[in-house]
């Protein structure tokens, strides 16, 4: 593979600095990329002699950012919820029963049109500077279609969670427990072999915490990883129960007592915020700031999915964080890097540092700060994965 150097960056944003700059930003900076890795980085007048064949690529005067680890989402889906969304706008409150309208779709839909969709949506996240992403299922809610849907998500991503437990079908209305032994039995046994993590929603709506307990340690028992949505529509214990299963992340967490962000602090778990489900449910955007001071790890992540955040866009996500949650750029483009790397429990990610991948972003501006003051432009310029120019 031939060697890339990436030089005259104008702002190079590492994560590989000090705690109390985590964004270890450089100016006038070089990165070489080889064999898929960061081969070396530091200031441009310090580059190493290089042997020939090499591609000399000037950043001009431009920003550099580690590719963005979007670590949760839910991209292999059938149908269309544009009505829906309408609806809210109308003034119609969003309720997590919504997910059921998508399950007829996706149990139709043929694993070709799955994967039509689904291989679009990918390479819509890549041109806007996502090079690492979380898949789930959750859109078919019996067990031929889970399995395709875990499946399907294997073709494009290690990152597989298998989320049955997603909400109760309507086959099973009124029978949740008898739900969630199907979940916990044939198809857990039909998935686990296609996925790395294992999700529940823990939700008024969805299932207790009991039932998402049942859901998470039978996961753990077939080796599968646990993460956990909880909080988004109310407060509730679905977080101290993640902690205490030592969960890599607790995703949306829209309403969190004193207690929640306490018990966060203390542990490893990643709280990894939603922006775009606010801005499409109208519900109050997490105060990140509280999460950020109280030493809580925060993550970003888009939640791609057709019925409460059908957008696929890190930048947006940044931007709407900085508006509405309290957070400077500096902190929101790590919490979409290096805090999604943490979500994934990845340390080869998220990082622009000798030895991790090379998984790169060129903006088409001199400074990250642009991602939040210029919503909305298309200022990805350049992509790399693995050290190979994508975009």
């Amino acid at each position: 593979m031939t060697a890339t150097l990436i030089t005259n960056i104008g702002e190079l944003t590492t994560n590989a600095g000090s705690p109390e700059d985590r964004s270890g930003t450089l100016h006038d900076a070089a990165v070489l990329l080889e064999d898929g890795r960061i081969a070396w980085v530091g200031p441009a007048s310090d580059i190493p002699a290089l042997p020939g064949g090499y591609l000399d690529v000037d950043a001009a005067g431009r920003a550099v950012i580690p590719g963005f680890v979007d670590s949760h989402s839910h991209i292999v889906f059938g149908g269309d919820r544009a009505a829906e969304f309408e609806a809210r706008m109308g003034g119609q409150q969003y309720a997590a029963g919504g997910i059921r309208s998508t399950v007829a779709a996706t149990r139709a839909a043929s694993d070709d049109e799955l994967r039509t969709r689904m291989n679009g949506l990918v390479a819509e996240m890549l041109a806007q500077g996502t090079t690492t992403l979380e898949i789930k299922s959750g859109y078919g809610l019996d067990v031929a279609t889970e399995e395709r849907l875990v499946r399907l998500a294997a073709e494009v991503t290690p990152e597989v969670t298998f989320l049955g437990a997603h909400v109760v079908p309507e086959e099973y209305a009124k029978r949740a427990d008898a739900y969630v032994d199907l979940v916990v039995g044939d198809m857990l046994d039909a998935c686990a072999p296609h996925a790395k993590w294992i999700d529940v929603f823990c939700e008024t709506g969805a299932f207790t915490v009991a039932q998402s307990r049942r859901v998470l340690e039978a996961g753990i028992a077939r080796g599968l990883q646990p993460r956990l949505h909880a909080s988004q529509l109310g407060p509730g214990d679905g977080v101290r129960l993640a902690i205490e299963l030592g969960a890599a992340s607790v995703d949306h967490g829209t309403y969190l007592t004193d207690e929640d962000v306490a018990a966060l602090s203390a542990s490893d778990t990643v709280l990894t915020v939603l922006p775009g489900v606010e801005f499409s449910t109208r519900h109050p955007y997490p105060d990140a700031r509280r999460l950020i001071d109280a030493g809580v790890t925060v993550a970003i992540a888009c939640d791609t999915n057709p019925g409460s955040s059908f957008t696929s866009s890190m930048p947006f996500c940044i931007a709407l964080a900085v508006r509405e949650m309290g957070m400077t750029t500096a902190e929101a483009v790590w919490a979409a890097t290096a805090g999604g790397a943490a979500a994934l429990r990845r340390d080869d990610i998220g990082v622009i540092a000798p030895g991790k991948r090379a998984d790169l972003v060129l903006l088409d501006a001199p400074t990250r700060v642009h991602l939040a003051y210029r919503p909305g432009v298309p200022l990805v310029k350049q992509v790399w994965k693995d050290g190979v120019a994508v975009r």
